[in-house]
């Protein structure tokens, strides 16, 4: 499937959809650069894109970001309450208050 993708981002096709797909594929195989790199694209076509703004972050968190990560779910988290997805509002609201608790020592 990615090989797909990217071969029609490489003949010029490019918007907020192909983005999202290459950014979650790149996700799943822990590719957490270029599902960042991707995400970030879709997310300046579309900054409306609630579920991109959720693995943008997802993606920030994997690369140890967390400031990063924590940017993007409140994006997310504004961009969700703006079109009523009341899921993607919860699932964030979830992500970061996992961001907000002490991590124990060790």
């Amino acid at each position: 499937m990615l090989e797909g993708l990217e071969k029609m981002l490489a003949k010029g096709v490019d918007n907020a959809l192909l983005r999202f797909g290459l950014g979650k594929g790149y996700l799943d195989l822990h590719d957490y650069g270029r599902a960042a790199e991707h995400l970030q694209a879709c997310v300046a076509f579309d900054p409306k894109y609630s579920a991109a703004w959720k693995l943008l972050g997802k993606a920030r968190q994997g690369q140890g970001d967390l400031a990063g990560a924590r940017q993007a779910w409140e994006q997310g988290l504004a961009a969700a309450q703006a079109h009523g997805d009341k899921q993607a509002e919860k699932e964030m609201t979830v992500f970061l208050k996992k961001l907000d608790k002490p991590r124990p020592a060790g």
